[in-house]
C-alpha cells in the first residue's frame, strides 16, 4: 500500500534542499536517456518492510534562462531513512559477496535523495512499488534499485559478462544453433539440433548463464512434445541436465518459470524409459531449492500426481516418497491446501490425489484439531472432497466416501467448526452419491450418517444427534430454493432414495416430509420445468413414505394450526395449513390404499372434529389446560387417542367422554356440535362484521360434512346408531341462525339438503322429522329470497329444495307459506313475493302439476290482473308475461272447478216472436260468486294470452292434460268427446253455455244479479277471442300522438303503470291506421295478403307516417334501466307494429336495431360478470336471465330481416318521396326534437345507392356483431369452476347461445354472403384487439355451422375476394356487400380457415383457390399486396394437399408447382414495388346517414372509432380507416419476414425439382438480398428478415449458388466488422455454411495472410498491415461460427500460419489479432488438441509481460493494444482452468493459498503480481480495483475493457487477476460462464463503429 502523504504549503525552515539544475534540452521519449547526474539514484526493490523517510510538498523557485522566475510544487524529504540504511547495507552486501563492485553508471547513493518508494505492506501482500522516470511516464520518481537489479538478473545479460568476448561467442554459436530450429522437419532433425544445442554448451561451461534462455526453453518445451518419439525426449533431458547443473539451485530458482514450463506437463506423457530420468531430475535439481518451491507448489503436484494411477507401478513408491519429501520443503498444511485446490480445479487429478489421501491423510478423532494439518480454510478442503463426491467417475466418489469415513466424521471438528455454507455444501455432495444408485456408495454413505457403532440403536442416536439436522436443512433449502444447476426434483429424488435405509429414512421423515410437500406443492403450482418430472416424483415420495410418519406429522401441524395462540381463532381458520396440505395431497397423490382409508384418515378426521368441540375452542377462547390422563382407554376421546396413536404431544385439552366407540357416532356427534356451536355463536349479535364472516365461514363446512356423513350411511339398513343429540334443538339453532343476514345460499343449501336427508335416515336415534309448519315455513321463506331476481344464480337449486319440501310433506305447508307470502298489502312486498313465486312457477315441469299443487299461491296472483290498483295489475301481467311457462297449467284448475258437477243445468227452448231460441235452465243454485272470480280469473288471462292463448288452446287436446281427475270430470258431465282442444271446451262448453243459460223462475231473484256478471265476463272472453276493432283515421292519428307523447313521458319519468296498457292501445290506432290506408292503395295496386318478409313497398304517397318521436320513444323504452320490467311488452310491441310501416321501415328499424344489439350487449356483459371466476364469498347479483336473452334475440332478428327487405327489392328513385317527405315535415307537437329526426341541409334529398345498401347492410352486420359475440363467449365450462350457480348458469348459457345460433343460421339462409362477411369482419376486430386468438377464435367453428361444407366457406370467401380485387371484379356477378371489409382481411381469414382444414378437406377446396390464385395471376403486372395474401393462403393449401396421396396426381402437382412458383417470383420484387401504398385503402363510403339520437347506453362497437350514426350531422365525416387495415407497417419487410419463415422451408416440399428451387432462390437473392447489402457501411447490420432468408437458404443444399455470393462477399468487405456483435452473431449460421460447403474456402483464406512483406516499393505498410489484421479476424470469426472441433482438420494450418505471423511480423495490431485468434481456438477445439501450441502461447505470454516489467510502454503507445490483447487471453486462460494451463498458470499469477493467505515474508514471484507492483507505482489518478464477481459462474475480468490508453489502465486487472482466479475456482465448482466468454470474443471481433 502507498504511504499517507502528508502535504504541508509552508517551506521548511533551515533545512538545506537539493539543487537540480534545469535541463539544456529537450528530452526523448523513447528510448529514455539515462542522465549522469540530476536524477535520485535507483533504490533497490524493498522486501524488509522498512520504513522510508517521510515526504512533504513545499513551493520551490525556478528561474529561467531568461531571467523569467516561477513557483512549483517540490516534494522533499527528510534526512533519516531506515530504507536509505538498509538499502545502503544491502548494496555493500552484494559488492562483497561478488568479489567487485558493481557500478552501474550514474548510480550513487547519498544519504539524503529525492527518493519515492512506497512502504512493503501487508495482507494482500504487496511488496514495493516502482516508478519510472519522466522521460516516458511524464514523472519525476525514478525506478527503484531492486527492480533495476532483479530485471537485469532475470532477462538482461549479467554485467561480467557483458565485454567478454568469449561470452559474446557463446551467444552467437547459440543463435545459430537455435536458428538451425527453423529447418528441422523430422525427428531426426530434432535429435541433431538438441546434439548441437548440447554440444555448443558444454563448450562453455565456465559461464553460469544461458544465453537466449528463454528461446532455448522454448525449443526443449518444443521437443518434449508427447507426439516425438522416446529418443527426442531423452536428447531433450540430457540438455536440461546439463542446462541445471551449469546454473546451480540459485540459478534455476531464478529461472524457475523458464524450464520448468516445458518439464512438469511432460511427465504425465514420458515412457516408461523416460520417466526414472524426470523424476531423478525433480529430485536432484528441485528439490533442494526448498522454499523457493512455494510458488510452483501446485504445479508440481499436477506434475507428480500422474505417476499414482497405478497402485502396482514401477515409480508409485517413488513419486509418493517425492510428495513426501515436497509436502516437507514449506509445510504439511501448505501442502495439503494445494492439494485441495487440485482436486477442486482438475477433474482428471482427483483420483490419484485420493490415492494419496487415503495413505497420508491421518485419521482424526472427533475432537482433534486438524487444521495444522489440512490447513486454515476448511472450506477449501470441503470444496475439494465435495467436487470429487460429484465426480462422474464412480471410483473417484468411492475413494472421496472412504476418506470422509476415515478422517473427516461428521462429529468431528473439521465439520462441526466449519461455516454453515460449507457443511450444507458438503452433504448436498455427499448426498447426491445415492443418485447413481450404486450400492457400495450407498453402503459408505449410511456409515458416515449413521457412525462406527455397531448396534442399530447406536447409530440411530449418533444420526440423530449429528447427522440428521444437516441433512434436512440441506434438503430442505434445496428443495425450497432449487439450484439452476440440476433439475428441481433432485433433492426430492434424493429423500426417496434415503428412506430405503430405514434408520436413516424413519427419523429424516419425521422432520422433512411436511416440508417436502409444501415444496412440492409451490413448486407445481408456479408451473415446473417441462422437461422435470416433479409431479411423478410426488407421486412417487407419497407411495415410498411411511404413512404412520406422515399422517402423525401432518396431524401435528393441524393441531398446532388449531391450537395456536396468534390471533384470534377467526384469522386462524383462514390460515390453516395442514388441513390444506391433507387436501392437496388427497387430492394429487393419493390413489387408493386401504392403510390410509381405513385407518389414518379417519383418526385424524376425529381428531381434528374433537379439537373443534373442545370446549368450543374452535369459535370461542380455549379453556386452560387440563394435566388429568383420561381414566381409561375406553373414556379416551378421539384427540387422546390420535395423540396415543401417533406418539406425539399435544396441547389439547381433554374432550368429555364419549359413551360411543362407533366412529361414525362420535363424528356424527362432533359435527353436530360443531355446527350448533357455530350457528349460536353466528346468533350473538355483538360481534364484528369480520368475525361474523368467519363463524359463517365455519358454519358451512360443519353442514358440509353432516352432508357427507349422512349419505355415507345410507345403504347400511340393518344397523341403529343411537346418538347423544337434541335433533329439535338443533333445528331452531340452525333455522334461527338461517334468518340472519349475510348468510349464504351455498350455507342454506347445505343445511336443508343435509336435514332432508336425515328426515329419511331411519338409522339414527332419536330421529326428527321435518313435517312440521315450525320446521317448513322458515326454510321455506328463505328460499324464496333466492328466488328474487337479483339472486338468478341460485333459482334452479332453490326451486328443486322447494320441491324437496313439498315431497316429504303430508299436509300443504309449502303452499300455505308462499301464499302467505303473497298476501302482503304493500306492492313493493306483493312484488318481491310475485317474482320470487314466478321464478318458481317457471322453473317447475309441467309433470310437477304446479297448478293443482299451488292453486291458492297462482289464483292470488291472478287476482291482481283485475285489480283496481295499477301498481297490482302491473305486477300480475308481468308474471304472466315472464313466469306463466304454459297457460295449460292454469287451464286444468279453473276449469276441473267451473265444471264442477254440482252445477246442475238442462236444455230448454224458448220461443220470442215467431222464434225458438235453445238454451239452459238452471235448476239449482250454487256458488255463483266463486264461478264469477273464475270467469274474472279466466277473461284476464284470455285478455292477457290474445293469440298465444288462442293458438294454445286452439291446438292442444284436452286429453294430453296431465290432470287425470280433470278428464274423469270431463267423462263424468260428458263435456269432452275425441280430439277436443281447450278452445272446444271453453268455447262450446263453458262460454256459450253460460251465455245461453238462465236461471228458473224460481232461483231469478237470488241468482240474476250474479248471473249478469257472468254474462258480461263471457262477452268479454268471447270479444277478446275473435278481437276486432274500429276507428276512424283522424283520431286514430290524433290518438296516436298524444299516446307516443304520454309514452315518451313515462319512461323517462320511471312511471311503469301505464306504459302497457298504452302499448296495446297504440298497437290497436297504429293497426286501424294502416289497415285504412291499405285499403286504398288496393284500389290502385294489386292486393296484399299481409306483411311477410319479401314485401315490396307501396308507391302510395299517402302511406302513414312514422310519429317524429316514436323511434326515440321506443329506443329509450328498451334500453332504460328502470324499464327493466316491462321489456317484453315493449319488444312484443316492436315486432307487431314496426313491420307495418311499409316504406319508412328503413327510418324505424335500424335505430331498433342498434338498440337492442345494445341491449344484447349489456345483458351478454352482465352474465359474463356473474360467471367469473373471481373467488366470492357473498352472492352473486346478476337480473340477466335466459328468458331476457331469448326475447332479445327474437326482436333482433325479426329487426334484422325486416332492415334487409328494402336491398332485396329496392328501387333507389323510390327513396325521393321519403326522403323529400321527411325532409319537409313540420316539427310536430314536441318542436323542440324536429332536428333531431330531420336532415338539416339538401344533401340528403337524393341518396347515394352505394351510402343506402350499405346502412341497410350495417343493420345485420351488427346484428351478427352480437350474435358472434354470443356464440363466442357463453361456452359452458366443462371444468366445473362454478359452484351454487352453475345450474342456472348452464340453463342461460345454453339456451342462450343455442337460440343465437339458430338467428344466425335462419340469417345466414337469407343472406349467405353478407353473414359471412360480417363474422369475417368480427373475426378481424378480435384478433386485432387479442392477437393470440388467431388460432382459437370460436369464428372457425361458426362457419363450419353455417356453411354446408368447407367447400362452400371457401367458395363463398373466394367469391367475397374477387368482387373486392382489381381485374377480377369484372368476373363476378357478386357486388360488395361489407364496404369496410378489406379483400385482406378476407385473405388472413382463409389463411386461417385453411390451417384447420384436414387433407381431404383441403383436397375439396384445392381446384377452387387454384382458380382464383390463376385469376389472379392472370390480372397482376407487377406486385400488389393481394399477391402476397394468395402466396399465404397458397401455402398453407399446398402444405396441406402435399400431405395426401393427390400429389401423385402430375397435373396437380404440376399446377402446384407453377403456381407457386409464380406466386412468389411477383412476392419477391415487393421491394422494388411502387404500388406498396394501396396496402391500405380507402373505403368507398364517405358519409354516415343521420336519424334520431344517442341513447344513454354506450354504443355497440367500442373497440372502433367510428362515428354513430344516431349521432352525425349529415356532414360527412370520414373512417379511419387505418384501423380496418389488415396488416400495418412496411410490405416488403412483411413478405421479406415470411419468405424466411414459410416460403424457403417449403421450397423443397412444393418444387421438387432443383432447377426450380435454385431458380427462386436466385430471384429472391436478385430481389431481396442483393438490394438490402447495396450501399451499407455496416455490411452484416441487415434487417433481420433479410438474415432470416439468407440462414434459410443456406439450409437448401441445391441453393448454394444463390447464396455463395452475397455472403462470401460481405465477409471479405473490408468494413465487415464494422457491424456489431449482436450481428455477427446472427451471420455465423451463413459463415459456417459457406466453409462448409467450400472445401477451398479456408485454405483459401489462410493464403490471404501473408507474413512476407510485398516486394512493391510504393505499397502503403500501414495498409498492408491493416489488411493482414483483417484477414486474421475473418479466419478467427470463420473458427467461432462453428461449433466444437468443427475445423479441427485444418488446425496445423492454422496453427502454422499462426506461428508464422507471430515470427515474421512484428506489427502490433497484427499480433493482437494472432491473440485474439488463439481465444476462438481456445473456446472452438478441445484442450488436448491444442498440446502441441502451449510452449508458443506461454513464451509469447512470458516474453510481452516481461517486456512490460523491463520497459513499460508510454502513454498512447501502440503497443497497448497488443499488450490489452496479450491480457485478454490469459483472462480466457484463468477463466476456462484447462487441466493444461494450470500446470503453467503459477508463472503468471499465484495459485496457491498465499493468493489470499500471504505469509510474512511474501514476494511476488508470478509475473502478473510483480507488474501489479512495477504499474502500480506509477503516479496517477486513482485507479479502481474491480471486486471479485459475485455470481458463482466464472466469466473474464476484462470483457467490458475495450481499449486502453496507459499501462495504468490494468493494474486493476494485474492486481486481482491472482486472488479473483483463486476465489472463482473456490466459489464457481468449475462453471464457466460460455455465454459471457463468447460475448466478449464477440465484441473484440466487431467493433461497432
Amino acid at each position: 500500500m502507498v504511504p499517507s502523504i502528508h502535504v504541508d504549503e509552508t517551506p521548511l525552515e533551515g533545512v538545506p534542499l537539493p539543487v537540480y539544475p534545469l535541463p539544456s534540452k529537450p528530452f526523448a521519449v523513447q528510448p529514455p536517456p539515462k542522465i549522469g547526474t540530476g536524477f535520485a539514484p535507483v533504490v533497490p526493490l524493498d522486501k524488509s518492510g522498512k520504513p522510508v523517510r517521510r515526504w512533504r510538498q513545499v513551493n520551490r523557485e525556478i528561474r529561467g534562462i531568461a531571467g523569467g522566475r516561477w513557483f512549483v510544487k517540490n516534494w522533499v524529504g527528510e534526512k533519516e531513512s531506515q530504507f536509505a540504511d538498509a538499502v545502503a547495507a544491502t548494496q555493500a552486501a552484494l559488492q562483497s559477496a561478488a568479489g567487485e563492485s558493481i557500478s552501474v553508471p550514474g548510480l550513487t547513493l547519498p544519504k539524503l535523495s529525492a527518493v519515492s518508494v512506497s512502504g512493503t505492506g501487508r495482507g494482500r501482500g504487496r511488496g514495493g512499488r516502482l516508478a519510472h522516470d519522466s522521460s516516458r511516464a511524464g514523472s519525476a520518481m525514478p525506478d527503484t534499485l531492486s527492480a533495476q537489479l532483479a530485471r537485469k538478473r532475470a532477462t538482461a545479460t549479467p554485467p561480467a559478462y557483458a565485454s567478454d568476448p568469449k561470452y559474446k561467442k557463446y551467444t552467437q554459436q547459440v543463435e545459430k544453433c537455435l536458428n538451425s530450429f527453423e529447418s528441422v522437419h523430422e525427428w531426426a532433425d530434432f535429435i541433431a539440433f538438441l546434439k548441437q544445442l548440447l554440444k555448443t554448451l558444454q563448450s562453455y561451461q565456465q559461464f553460469k548463464e544461458i544465453p537466449r534462455k528463454l528461446v532455448v526453453a522454448k525449443r526443449l518445451s518444443q521437443c518434449l512434445n508427447p507426439a516425438l518419439p522416446n529418443g527426442v525426449h531423452q536428447r531433450a533431458l540430457d540438455v536440461y541436465s546439463h542446462i541445471f547443473a551449469v546454473l546451480g539451485s540459485e540459478g534455476l530458482q531464478r529461472d524457475l518459470a523458464l524450464w520448468s514450463s516445458g518439464l512438469f506437463p511432460f511427465f504425465e506423457y514420458a515412457s516408461t524409459a523416460v520417466k526414472p530420468t524426470v523424476l531423478n531430475m525433480f529430485d536432484t535439481h528441485y528439490l533442494p531449492l526448498q522454499s523457493g518451491l512455494r510458488p510452483i507448489m501446485k504445479s508440481f503436484i499436477l506434475s507428480l500426481l500422474p505417476g499414482l494411477e497405478e497402485e502396482t507401478g514401477e515409480y508409485f513408491e517413488k513419486v509418493i516418497g517425492l510428495l513426501d519429501r515436497l509436502a516437507g520443503t514449506i509445510s504439511q498444511s501448505f501442502f495439503f491446501q494445494n492439494i485441495w485446490l487440485v482436486m477442486l480445479t482438475t477433474p482428471t487429478a482427483r483420483g490419484t490425489a485420493l490415492t494419496y489421501l487415503s495413505r497420508r491423510l491421518p485419521p482424526f478423532k472427533a475432537d482433534e484439531d486438524i487444521t495444522p494439518v489440512v490447513g486454515d480454510d476448511i472450506g477449501l478442503m470441503i470444496r475439494a472432497f465435495s467436487a470429487a463426491l460429484e465426480d462422474d467417475d464412480l471410483l473417484v466418489r468411492r475413494a472421496a466416501l472412504d476418506i470422509l469415513l476415515q478422517s473427516l466424521r461428521i462429529d468431528g471438528v473439521a465439520v462441526t467448526k466449519a461455516q454453515p455454507d460449507d457443511r450444507a455444501i458438503l452433504m448436498r455432495a455427499a448426498t447426491s452419491v445415492v443418485l447413481r444408485r450404486d450400492l457400495a456408495l450407498n453402503r459408505r454413505l449410511y456409515a458416515w450418517l449413521l457412525g462406527p457403532a455397531e448396534s442399530s440403536q447406536a447409530q440411530v442416536e449418533y444420526y440423530k444427534a449429528n447427522s440428521l439436522e444437516l441433512l434436512r436443512s440441506t434438503l430442505r433449502t434445496e428443495m425450497f430454493n432449487p439450484s439452476q444447476e440440476y433439475s428441481q426434483s433432485r433433492p426430492f429424488k434424493i429423500f426417496i432414495s434415503l428412506l430405503d435405509k430405514y434408520e436413516i429414512g424413519l427419523p429424516l421423515t419425521e422432520v422433512l416430509v411436511y416440508d417436502a410437500f409444501k415444496s412440492l406443492r409451490k413448486l407445481l403450482d408456479s408451473g415446473p420445468d417441462p422437461g422435470d418430472d416433479l409431479s411423478m416424483t410426488g407421486s412417487t415420495l407419497y407411495e415410498a413414505v411411511e404413512p404412520h410418519a406422515l399422517w402423525s406429522r401432518l396431524l401435528s401441524v393441524i393441531l398446532k394450526d388449531l391450537t395456536s395462540e396468534q390471533g384470534n381463532t377467526e384469522a386462524r381458520i383462514h390460515h390453516l395449513m395442514g388441513c390444506a396440505m391433507v387436501q392437496y395431497l388427497l387430492r394429487s397423490f393419493h390413489t387408493h390404499d386401504e392403510e390410509i382409508e381405513t385407518v389414518h384418515l379417519p383418526v385424524v378426521f376425529n381428531a381434528i372434529t374433537g379439537v373443534l368441540t373442545v370446549g368450543h375452542c374452535a369459535l370461542k377462547s380455549r379453556p386452560t389446560l387440563s394435566s388429568k390422563e383420561p381414566d381409561s382407554v375406553v373414556n379416551e376421546d378421539a384427540i387422546t387417542f390420535a395423540c396415543r396413536f401417533y406418539d406425539i404431544k399435544s396441547d389439547v385439552p381433554p374432550a368429555r367422554p364419549k359413551r360411543s366407540l362407533v366412529p361414525f357416532v362420535l363424528a356424527f356427534e362432533d359435527v353436530i356440535s360443531l355446527g350448533g356451536t357455530a350457528a349460536k355463536a353466528l346468533l350473538d349479535g355483538n360481534v364484528d362484521t369480520e368475525i361474523a364472516r368467519a363463524r359463517r365461514d365455519m358454519l358451512l363446512p360443519s353442514l358440509s360434512l353432516l352432508d357427507l356423513l349422512v349419505s355415507r350411511q345410507k345403504d347400511e339398513t340393518d344397523v341403529i346408531f343411537t346418538v347423544d343429540w337434541d335433533p329439535s334443538g338443533w333445528l331452531s339453532t340452525v333455522l334461527d341462525c338461517l334468518k340472519q343476514k349475510g348468510i349464504a345460499f351455498v350455507t342454506v343449501d347445505r343445511f336443508i339438503t343435509a336435514a332432508i336427508k336425515i328426515h329419511r335416515q331411519r338409522q339414527i336415534q332419536p330421529s326428527f322429522k321435518l313435517d312440521k309448519r315450525s320446521y317448513i315455513a322458515p326454510m321455506i321463506n328463505v328460499l324464496l329470497k333466492y328466488l328474487r331476481p337479483s339472486y338468478s344464480a341460485y333459482h334452479v337449486r332453490a326451486v328443486n329444495l322447494i320441491w324437496s319440501l313439498e315431497r316429504i310433506s303430508t299436509q300443504p305447508h309449502v303452499e300455505a307459506v308462499i301464499a302467505q307470502s303473497l298476501c302482503s298489502r304493500q306492492p313493493a312486498e306483493l312484488q318481491d313475493a310475485c317474482e320470487a313465486f314466478g321464478v318458481l312457477w317457471r322453473l317447475t315441469e309441467d309433470n310437477m302439476l304446479p297448478g293443482v299443487h299451488l292453486k291458492v299461491p297462482v289464483m292470488t296472483v291472478l287476482e291482481t290482473l283485475r285489480s283496481d290498483d295499477p301498481k297490482l295489475r302491473r305486477i300480475g301481467e308481468t308474471w304472466m308475461r315472464c313466469s306463466l311457462k304454459s297457460y295449460l297449467r292454469v287451464l286444468d284448475p279453473i276449469l276441473f272447478d267451473l265444471l264442477d258437477p254440482a252445477i246442475r243445468y238442462s236444455p230448454s227452448s224458448t220461443e220470442l216472436k215467431g222464434k225458438q231460441l235453445q238454451g239452459f235452465t238452471y235448476e239449482r243454485p250454487f256458488d255463483q260468486r266463486y264461478v264469477n272470480y273464475l270467469l274474472e280469473t279466466l277473461l284476464s288471462i284470455v285478455k292477457f294470452g290474445g293469440q298465444g292463448f288462442s293458438k294454445v288452446a286452439r291446438s292442444t287436446p284436452i286429453s294430453r292434460s296431465l290432470y287425470s281427475n280433470l278428464l274423469q270430470r270431463l267423462q263424468s258431465v260428458s263435456a269432452a268427446f275425441p280430439d277436443a282442444t281447450y278452445m272446444d271446451i271453453m268455447v262450446s262448453q263453458l262460454l256459450m253455455r253460460i251465455l245461453q243459460s238462465e236461471p228458473k223462475a224460481s232461483l231469478l231473484p237470488t241468482m240474476q244479479p250474479f248471473h249478469i256478471v257472468a254474462q258480461n265476463l263471457s262477452v268479454d272472453l268471447l270479444q277478446a277471442l275473435v278481437a276486432r276493432g274500429e276507428v276512424d283515421l283522424i283520431t286514430l292519428q290524433s290518438l296516436e300522438s298524444v299516446i307516443v307523447q304520454k309514452l315518451y313521458f313515462c319512461v323517462h319519468t320511471g312511471r311503469l303503470d301505464l306504459q302497457n296498457k298504452l302499448l296495446h292501445l297504440l298497437h290497436t290506432v297504429v293497426t286501424a291506421s294502416l289497415s285504412g290506408a291499405e285499403e286504398r292503395a288496393v284500389n290502385m295496386e294489386r292486393g296484399a295478403d299481409g306483411i311477410s318478409l319479401q314485401y315490396t313497398p307501396l308507391a302510395s304517397k299517402e302511406s302513414h307516417a312514422v310519429h317524429p318521436l316514436l323511434v326515440q320513444t321506443l329506443v329509450d323504452g328498451i334500453s332504460t334501466p328502470s324499464n327493466r320490467p316491462l321489456l317484453q311488452h315493449w319488444l312484443d310491441f316492436i315486432m307487431m307494429t314496426v313491420p307495418q310501416f311499409k316504406e319508412t321501415l328503413r327510418a324505424v328499424v335500424t335505430p331498433l336495431s342498434d338498440c337492442v344489439c345494445r341491449q344484447l350487449r349489456l345483458a351478454l356483459s352482465e352474465i359474463l360478470d356473474a360467471s367469473s371466476e373471481a373467488p366470492r364469498s357473498d352472492d352473486i347479483v346478476s337480473y340477466t336471465t335466459d328468458a331476457d336473452f331469448l326475447m332479445l334475440l327474437t326482436s333482433l332478428e325479426r329487426l334484422t330481416l325486416l332492415s334487409m327487405t328494402r336491398v332485396l327489392g329496392e328501387q333507389p328513385q323510390e327513396e325521393d318521396p321519403a326522403t323529400d317527405r321527411a325532409a319537409q315535415e313540420p316539427g310536430g307537437l314536441l318542436g323542440y326534437v324536429s332536428n333531431v329526426f330531420s336532415s338539416d341541409g339538401p344533401s340528403s334529398v337524393v341518396e347515394d345507392p352505394a351510402l343506402s345498401r350499405s346502412s341497410d347492410y350495417r343493420c345485420l352486420h351488427n346484428a351478427v356483431r352480437v350474435l358472434y359475440a354470443m356464440w363466442d363467449k357463453l361456452v359452458v365450462p366443462q371444468d366445473g369452476r362454478w359452484g351454487s350457480q352453475e345450474e342456472s348458469l348452464s340453463l342461460i348459457y345454453s339456451r342462450a347461445r343455442t337460440r343465437a345460433k339458430r338467428v344466425l343460421e335462419h340469417l345466414f339462409r337469407v343472406h349467405s354472403s353478407e353473414v359471412l362477411e360480417a363474422v369475417v369482419d368480427c373475426w378481424h376486430d378480435q384478433v386485432v384487439a387479442r392477437p393470440d386468438s388467431a388460432e382459437t377464435s370460436a369464428a372457425y367453428d361458426l362457419v363450419d355451422v353455417l356453411t354446408a361444407s368447407a367447400q362452400n366457406a371457401v367458395h363463398m370467401l373466394c367469391e367475397s375476394i374477387s368482387c373486392r380485387t382489381p381485374g377480377l371484379s369484372e368476373r363476378t356477378k357478386k357486388t360488395i356487400a361489407l364496404v369496410d371489409l378489406l379483400d385482406m382481411t378476407l385473405f388472413d381469414f382463409l389463411e386461417q380457415y385453411m390451417k384447420r382444414l384436414e387433407g381431404p378437406l383441403a383436397l375439396q377446396v384445392w381446384n377452387r383457390f387454384l382458380q382464383l390464385a390463376k385469376d389472379l395471376l392472370a390480372s397482376l403486372r407487377d406486385f400488389r399486396p393481394q399477391a402476397f395474401a394468395t402466396l399465404k393462403c397458397f401455402t398453407v393449401l399446398a402444405d396441406k394437399v402435399s400431405q395426401t396421396t393427390a400429389l401423385d396426381d402430375r397435373r396437380l402437382r404440376k399446377d402446384l408447382q407453377e403456381t407457386y412458383g409464380k406466386l412468389l417470383d411477383i412476392c419477391v420484387m415487393s421491394g422494388r414495388s411502387v404500388e406498396s401504398g394501396s396496402w391500405i385503402r380507402r373505403s368507398q363510403r364517405d358519409t354516415l346517414a343521420a336519424n334520431g339520437r344517442d341513447s344513454p347506453t354506450p354504443t355497440l362497437r367500442a373497440p372502433e372509432a367510428k362515428v354513430d350514426e344516431k349521432n352525425a350531422s349529415t356532414t360527412s365525416l370520414p373512417l379511419p380507416d387505418v384501423a380496418k387495415a389488415t396488416c400495418s407497417g412496411d410490405v416488403a419487410q412483411q413478405v421479406n419476414s415470411y419468405i424466411a419463415s414459410d416460403a424457403l422451408p417449403s421450397l423443397r416440399k412444393f418444387l421438387v425439382d432443383s432447377d426450380k428451387i435454385l431458380a427462386a432462390c436466385n430471384q429472391i437473392v436478385y430481389n431481396v438480398v442483393t438490394p438490402a447489402l447495396k450501399g451499407k457501411s455496416r455490411p452484416l447490420d441487415l434487417e433481420d428478415d433479410i438474415v432470416a432468408i439468407i440462414r434459410e437458404m443456406t439450409k437448401i443444399h441445391v441453393a448454394v449458388k444463390a447464396w455463395r455470393s452475397p455472403v462470401a462477399e460481405s465477409l471479405n468487405d473490408n468494413r465487415c466488422f464494422n457491424s456489431t456483435a449482436e450481428a455477427g452473431e446472427k451471420w455465423t449460421p451463413m459463415v459456417k455454411s459457406l466453409f462448409d460447403t467450400d472445401k477451398t474456402a479456408l485454405p483459401e483464406l489462410l493464403g490471404k495472410i501473408t507474413t512476407v512483406p510485398s516486394a512493391n516499393i510504393f505499397t502503403n505498410r500501414e495498409y498492408e498491415m491493416l489488411l493482414r489484421s483483417l484477414n486474421l479476424r475473418r479466419l478467427s470469426y470463420v473458427i467461432l461460427s462453428a461449433e466444437k472441433n468443427h475445423f479441427l482438420a485444418q488446425l496445423p494450418s492454422i496453427q502454422e500460419k499462426l506461428v508464422d505471423t507471430l515470427r515474421n511480423v512484428s506489427a502490433p495490431i497484427v499480433q493482437s489479432e494472432v491473440y485474439l485468434c488463439v481465444r476462438v481456438l481456445l473456446c472452438r477445439l478441445s484442450p488436448h488438441n491444442l498440446s502441441s501450441f502451449w510452449p508458443v502461447i506461454l513464451t509469447e505470454l512470458y516474453r510481452i509481460f516481461e517486456q512490460i516489467v523491463e520497459n513499460i510502454p508510454g502513454d498512447g503507445s501502440e503497443e497497448l493494444g497488443l499488450i490489452l490483447s496479450a491480457c485478454k487471453l490469459f483472462d480466457l486462460l484463468l477463466v476456462l482452468q484447462t487441466e493444461e494451463f494450470q500446470i503453467h498458470q503459477w508463472i503468471f499469477i499465484t495459485d496457491t493459498v498465499d493468493a489470499v493467505y500471504r505469509p510474512d515474508d511474501w514476494f511476488p514471484e508470478a509475473l502478473l503480481d510483480r507488474l501489479a507492483e512495477v504499474v502500480g507505482a506509477l503516479p496517477a489518478a486513482e485507479v479502481q480495483t474491480p471486486s471479485v464477481p459475485s455470481k458463482p459462474m466464472r466469466a473474464p475480468l476484462l470483457q467490458s475493457l475495450r481499449q486502453i490508453d496507459s499501462v495504468r489502465d490494468l493494474v486493476p486487472f494485474f492486481s486481482s487477476a491472482s486472488i479473483s482466479s483463486y476465489e472463482s475456482v473456490y466459489h464457481s465448482g468449475g462453471l464457466v460462464d460460455w455465454q459471457a466468454v463468447e460475448k466478449s470474443i464477440l465484441e473484440d471481433l466487431f467493433e461497432g463503429r
